[in-house]
């Protein structure tokens, strides 16, 4: 039976060797690798290596070495189809029928793999002609030489809507192979699909292999809708699985020990040439699970090394979410923070390596940036809003699975809570003993709390229940309704806003559809203030209907008179927020639904509850504010 090599892949990335091979081999760490006694032969002195970042193990005693497929077919006596359909379960793939559809598909990547070749090709070609010499004094004034731009592969996207289209017909491309790939735009109403990317320095996006699977553009002229456009989802590409310089920069992390992750690409190249090549960066959008494992899978502990502004610091505010209740002992995050006004390309021009190593030196635990989130969310002057800091911290708490990882997180929360109180009030809850009388003791640690007369459970019944056994909504939210309907009413709302349009995931499929016509009008060029109209003109009308037919009375009468008091810009801000908390919440519910799923403890049953709870609240603010909305 063949499987798609690039199923195999997803399992390996989703899968350390470690943890496979941890299940049958006591592992040490030592240094980049793990090691422990052979599980082939009988030794004394550990012969046995494991190298995550490489993906195989090596036993000297019997010369055995292969992947995780290999180990548990060597260790378990499955045959090849069984030890991926054993893996992939444990990773959460989904095994497709061996057809020859699916055949047929695998041939199809191939051919898209072929194209992005091709694209890759003339975008490099293109900076060399007269037409990319503006694109080559940009480069050459932020350092990305022709060396550079050789190592990295970077191009340029002449202004011509159909450069790259004839340019690949030529070869004997098909326009829906094109349009596949995502390198050109097409609808039901554009006659003639046209280049996705135009005027714009061409930087590849390669998978793990250093295949070429995307491209993000960044805009030469000052006025684009879109400063930096990436590909759309394709059967290649998937932007939250991705990280940008993966490919290059596993060797270069496994020989430092260590793995950093910016912003952006230039970032990345700019670390580069001063000598940090183990620089990632997510492509466009907040740090994703996936994107957070495939960093753990190259250290214990990444560095995000973000912007010193303040979108800087909301990136890293939101990579704290991500990463509690994935927290294991040993394997954490830390974050370095840029002087205001700088990037790390900045930082790497004005001072080189050393001024690179002194920010990287001096980088935070993932303890401070949580602690320094919720200490500036507002004044700490009442008793009532420091008890409101106190429980939002023991709520965030919570999404630590790991037991004895949480622990240590709520005695260092309570000795940073102690300290903010004033010295009157110190005392305050201790008994003679100068102990607290409940939670952490500095003694005893925490004390037992009172137990139930039968421990927590989730029945057979909860387990079938809709909470644990949701899918996709069946409806657009009228959140994402009214965010979108807010851009297409006010296109200046829609240009100030197309990035982080980018950015955003939708429940609904009409709700992903209409961002994504939203973004191919901003790749377009096009400024018009009746978007509605192009939309509509473009066959997008019942769609359209749809998405509005989610909007609330409340939501309806806003987008007709707005919201008294509040301009339309910060309204939707407003809504973005809620939006992007909202996901946040239920990434963290799915994760708290697996963990109750392969092990119905106490913990993860409360882990559970707690993640709903806030969800419920947040619902409640929701529901509050339409009440305050016109005609709500």
């Amino acid at each position: 039976m063949k499987f798609p090599p690039g199923l195999l892949d997803e399992i390996r990335s989703r899968l350390p060797v470690s943890a496979v091979v941890g299940r049958r081999v006591k592992l040490q760490k030592a240094g980049k690798e793990w090691r422990g006694l052979s599980p082939f032969n009988a030794e004394k002195s550990p012969s046995f290596f494991v190298n995550d970042q490489k993906a195989f193990y090596h036993d000297f005693s019997s010369g055995k070495h292969g992947d995780i497929f290999t180990f548990v077919m060597e260790t378990e006596g499955l045959s090849f189809p069984e030890a991926v359909e054993r893996l992939a379960s444990e990773a959460g793939v989904t095994l497709p029928k061996i057809s020859r559809e699916a055949e047929a598909e695998e041939a199809r990547r191939k051919d898209l793999h072929d194209v992005m070749a091709l694209a890759q090709a003339f975008f490099e070609a293109q900076m060399r002609t007269g037409a990319g010499s503006a694109a080559r004094a940009y480069c050459d004034n932020r350092g990305l030489t022709a060396q550079v731009r050789a190592d990295f592969g970077i191009g340029y996207a002449p202004p011509d809507r159909f450069a790259l289209r004839d340019h690949l017909a030529a070869k004997g491309i098909e326009s829906a192979m094109m349009i596949e790939a995502g390198l050109l735009i097409s609808g039901a109403e554009i006659a003639v699909p046209y280049d996705r990317f135009r005027d714009r320095v061409m930087f590849p996006i390669a998978d793990m292999k250093g295949r070429v699977i995307a491209f993000g553009g960044r805009a030469m002229a000052k006025d684009a809708q879109a400063k930096y456009l990436n590909s759309p989802e394709t059967p290649l590409f998937h932007k939250g699985r991705v990280l940008f310089n993966h490919h290059r920069a596993r060797k270069a992390s496994h020989d430092s020990g260590r793995i950093i992750a910016v912003e952006g690409y230039v970032d990345v190249i700019g670390m580069s040439l001063v000598g940090v090549r183990e620089a990632v960066a997510p492509l466009g959008t907040a740090l994703t699970e996936d994107q957070l494992a495939l960093l753990w899978r190259m250290a214990d502990e990444p560095i995000l090394c973000f912007d010193g502004d303040k979108a800087g610091r909301r990136a890293a505010f939101r990579a704290v979410d991500i990463a509690l209740p994935q927290l294991e002992a040993g394997r954490s995050l830390r974050f370095a923070l840029l002087p205001e006004g700088q990037d790390p390309d900045d930082l790497a021009r004005a001072g080189g390596r050393p001024a690179i190593e002194s920010v990287l030196a001096s980088a935070r635990p993932l303890v401070d940036m949580l602690w320094t989130r919720e200490v500036e969310a507002g004044p700490l002057d009442t008793p009532e809003r420091r008890a409101a800091l106190e429980k939002r911290l023991k709520t965030l708490l919570q999404s630590i699975r790991d037991e004895d990882l949480r622990k240590h997180y709520r005695a260092e929360i309570e000795t940073r809570l102690a300290a903010l109180m004033p010295a009157p009030a110190a005392r305050q809850g201790y008994n003679r003993r100068n102990e607290p009388q409940s939670g952490f003791s500095p003694r005893r640690g925490y004390r037992d709390q009172p137990q139930q007369s039968l421990p927590l459970r989730a029945s057979e019944s909860l387990l079938r229940s809709a909470l644990f056994s949701r899918t996709a909504a069946t409806a657009v939210t009228p959140r994402e309704a009214l965010i979108l309907l807010m851009m297409v009413e006010h296109p200046a709302l829609f240009r100030h806003h197309a990035e982080t349009l980018a950015e955003l995931e939708w429940k609904h499929r009409d709700a992903s559809d209409l961002a994504a016509a939203l973004l191919d009008l901003a790749a377009s060029g096009e400024t018009t203030d009746d978007l509605k109209a192009i939309l509509i003109a473009q066959g997008h009308g019942t769609l359209l209907d749809r998405v509005e037919q989610a909007l609330s009375p409340g939501d309806r009468m806003v987008l007709r008179e707005g919201k008294p008091g509040l301009a339309p810009d910060d309204f939707l801000r407003q809504s973005l927020a809620l939006h992007k908390r909202a996901l946040t919440l239920n990434t963290e519910l799915r994760s708290a639904e697996r963990a109750l799923a392969e092990d119905a403890s106490d913990a993860n049953l409360a882990w559970v509850r707690e993640i709903s709870e806030q969800i419920q609240a947040l619902e409640g603010i929701e529901a509050d504010i339409d009440r305050l909305r016109p005609g709500g």
